[in-house]
C-alpha cells in the first residue's frame, strides 16, 4: 500500500521542519504546494528532499487540488497544515494502520488545538479531522475555497494525534476568523445554503468549546478570551450570509462566480472586518 501526502505553505519557516519531518515519516511520497512564500520556506522544502510546487494563492481548494495532481500513484493520500506535526506515537500509529491492510475510505484523526496565549501555552481543544482519504476520494475543486470543504462522508477513527499550533495570539485569531467566516458565507451564498439564527452560535459554541472539550479547565480566562473569538467566526459566517442576501459584497459573489478566488481572497484580506 502506498501513501502520499502534502502540506501547502506561505511563510512557514518555523513550523514547516517539523510539519515536513511527519509527512516524511510516514509517506512514500511527499510534495509542498508553496504559495509563494518570501521567507525561504521553499528552500527547506528542497533541503529536506522535498518536492516543491509554487503557486499563487486562490485558495485552499485550488492549492490541495494542485497537490494531489503532483503526487506520484498512491492508495491513500495523507495531509497536514504547516503549523501541525506527528509525535512518535502518531507516527507508530500510522505505521501500523498502514501494515493493517486499511479499506475504509475516509479516515479521522484526533487534531490537537494548542494555545500559546500571553506567555501561557495549553490544550485549548481536541477535534477530530479527515485527514487520510483513498486517493479517489482526495478530489477538490478549486471552488472549495475554505478549510474544510470536502462533504462529510462515513469515516474510520484512526486514533494518531495531529499536534496543531492553534492560535499565538487571540487578536491574530479573530482577524483570521472573520476573514474565513466571510470566505464561507460567500462560497454558501453561491451555493445556495440557509442561514441559521446567528444570535444561537456563541452560546452553544462556548459551551462546547469551553467546557465540553474543557478548555477553561486547562487555559483559565485566556481559554475563555479565545473560545469568545473562535465561537465569533459561527456568529460571523451567518451574519455575513444574511448580509450577502441583502446585497452587500457583490464584488465578492462576482468574483466567486468568476472564478476569481485569487482576487476574492486580497478583497476579503483588504476589508475591516470587526467583531
Amino acid at each position: 500500500m502506498r501513501l502520499a501526502g502534502f502540506v501547502i505553505h506561505g511563510n512557514n519557516q518555523d513550523t514547516l521542519p517539523r510539519c515536513l519531518e511527519s509527512l516524511l515519516a510516514v509517506c512514500d511520497d511527499v510534495v509542498a504546494v508553496d504559495s509563494m512564500s518570501t521567507d525561504g520556506s521553499s528552500d527547506i522544502s528542497r533541503r529536506m528532499g522535498v518536492r516543491s510546487v509554487s503557486m499563487a494563492w486562490e485558495g485552499y481548494g485550488a492549492a490541495r487540488a494542485a497537490a494531489v495532481a503532483s503526487l506520484r500513484p498512491s492508495d491513500y493520500v495523507f495531509f497536514l497544515d504547516s503549523d501541525e506535526h506527528l509525535d512518535a506515537d502518531a507516527v507508530r500509529a500510522i505505521v501500523g494502520w498502514r501494515e493493517s491492510h486499511p479499506r475504509e475510505a475516509v479516515y479521522r484523526l484526533p487534531l490537537r488545538d494548542w494555545a500559546e496565549v500571553d506567555g501561557h501555552r495549553f490544550l485549548y481543544r481536541t477535534h477530530w479531522r479527515s485527514r487520510l482519504l483513498r486517493r479517489e476520494v482526495a478530489a477538490w475543486r478549486p471552488e472549495m475555497i475554505v478549510h474544510e470543504a470536502l462533504p462529510r462522508r462515513r469515516a474510520q477513527r484512526l486514533q494518531a494525534f495531529i499536534e496543531h499550533r492553534f492560535a499565538t495570539s487571540v487578536s491574530l485569531r479573530s482577524a483570521k476568523e472573520h476573514r474565513y467566516a466571510l470566505l464561507w458565507a460567500v462560497m454558501a451564498f453561491v451555493e445556495g445554503r440557509t442561514s441559521k439564527p446567528a444570535s444561537l452560535q456563541r452560546p452553544a459554541h462556548l459551551l462546547r468549546d469551553g467546557l465540553l472539550h474543557g478548555a477553561l479547565w486547562r487555559g483559565g480566562w485566556r481559554a475563555l478570551k479565545l473560545a469568545w473569538v473562535v465561537a465569533g467566526y459561527h456568529v460571523a459566517k451567518y451574519r455575513y450570509l444574511c448580509e450577502l442576501k441583502q446585497g452587500r459584497h457583490p464584488e465578492l459573489v462576482q468574483a466567486f462566480k468568476e472564478r476569481r478566488f485569487g482576487e476574492l481572497f486580497q478583497r476579503v484580506h483588504a476589508l475591516r472586518l470587526t467583531p
